[in-house]
Formats: structure tokens, sequence, C-alpha cells
């Protein structure tokens, strides 16, 4: 099937690695020029070099996404780079604290800002450019966000991922905006933290496979980015305001017992 993605640029947060990364290559691999961001500057550089090779135009740029000021400038230089933005994806993440007991309130703050926080900045800063292109927004949620499983703050957050992408894919409808979620369940990536646990802990492991995994495998990033380009692209023109599981029928969302 061709994506119609060919000639259409896509910006991904958090595309140094894991999830974003492939999302990255899979949109290079589809024709769609692409801008990426990520913290780490040495990461971030080493990535793009490895990505030009595709000979598609790269635009990457170090900043945190939580500086609401920073990914903004971002959008509109990737935007006057790439000629237009048609997607957008909002796929970094990430959470801080520990047990609801022991999390403090700048943890649930912290983690909100990273999830919700950035994804709406992201989107109300590429409204102009989406609208130009009839374009589509993807927010990389989880199936923590539907699943209950700790830590608290962390599920909470995407579950207003998911959220907002239904709101707002009425809200920019009359704009011809698409937005949806995406959430990936167990992802296995290499020296990621299912990675690490499978090689710490073997019989853990395996057991969290035998009980909540009936496909006896968590997922690869590549099967989550090719939902994530059929998502944006306009074979999806009638798909908006869904949450798009991509877990295998997973059961828990994580290995704890409960």
């Amino acid at each position: 099937m061709d994506l119609e993605l060919s000639g259409r640029p896509v910006l991904v947060t958090g595309a140094s690695q894991g999830i974003g990364l492939e999302i990255a290559r899979t949109l290079l691999r589809e024709g769609s020029p692409v801008a990426i961001c990520a913290r780490g500057e040495a990461r971030l550089t080493a990535v793009a070099r490895e990505l030009r090779g595709s000979g598609i135009p790269v635009f990457a740029r170090a900043l945190d996404v939580t500086d609401h000021a920073a990914l903004s400038s971002f959008v509109d230089a990737a935007a006057a780079e790439l000629g237009g933005l048609f997607g957008i994806v909002a796929n970094a993440d990430g959470t801080t604290g520990g047990s609801f007991e022991e999390s403090r309130p700048e943890d649930w703050v912290d983690t909100f800002e990273r999830n919700v926080g950035h994804a709406a900045n992201l989107v109300r800063s590429a409204i102009p450019h989406l609208a130009r292109a009839g374009g589509s927004a993807v927010f990389i949620s989880s199936i923590s966000g539907t699943k209950p499983a700790p830590r608290s703050q962390y599920g909470v957050s995407k579950a207003g991922l998911i959220y907002l992408a239904a709101v707002l894919s009425r809200e920019l409808a009359p704009k011809r905006i698409r937005v949806n979620a995406v959430s990936p369940g167990s992802i296995l990536v290499p020296d990621g933290a299912w990675d690490a646990y499978r090689i710490r802990d073997p019989e853990g492991f395996q057991q969290f496979l035998d009980r909540d995994l009936p496909w006896g495998r968590l997922g690869t990033a590549r099967e989550v980015a090719d939902v994530v380009a059929f998502a944006l692209s306009p074979r999806a023109s009638w798909i908006s305001g869904a949450n798009l599981a991509v877990d295998g029928a997973q059961g828990r969302a994580n290995s704890s017992a409960w």
C-alpha cells in the first residue's frame, strides 16, 4: 500500500532512540522528510547523520520538549527548512517518582509536562502548518493509559494523551487536522528497559510473557512505527480521535503482579 507520504514532512519528538527513531526511519522509507529532536545532542547528531544516508531531507535540533519556547521555535524552523509540515508525532515522554505513596507533587507535575504538556504545546505550535497541509497529529500514549499498573503518575499522563487526542480531533476538525493516539504495549528495544529486565531476570521475564503476552513475545518498535505511519497518512483519512493499541492483546501493562 502506498501511504502517500512521499514528500510530506513529518516532525517527531524524542527521535534519537527506541520507538521515535524507528518512526523516523519508517517515515523516510515512505519518502517523507523528517524533523527530529531529542535532549542529547551527541546522540541526535549521530542519528541524524545515519538518517541522512537515505538521501531524504532530515532536520535535527537538540532541545528539551518541556521548554515550550524551544519546542515552538523548532516547529517553525522545521517547517521553514522542510517546506511545511504535514504531520507531527509527540513521542518524547518520561516519568519521575516511584509508587504513589513515594511520589511527590513535583513528580506528578514533571511527568504530566513531559507527556501531555509537551504534546499540547507541539500541536498548538503546529496548527498553522498542519492546517495548510490538511495534516495530522499522532500522540504516542501507552496501554498504561487504559490498563492500570504502577506507576500511577505515568498511567494518568498517558490516559491524558488519549483524551487529548479525542477532544482535539473534534476541535481541530474544522481546520481539517486529524488527531489520533497510538498506545504501544511492552516493546522490546535493544538496550531498553525491557531488554535489561530480560537479561537481569530471565525467569521473571518469561513468567511475564506466559501470563500477559498471548503471542509469547514482546512487540517491536517497527510494529509501532508502521501503525504510526499509517495513522499519519492520507490513507487513514477517516480515522480521527482514535486510540490504536499496538500490544498483541497484552493483558497487564507491566510485569507487576497486580
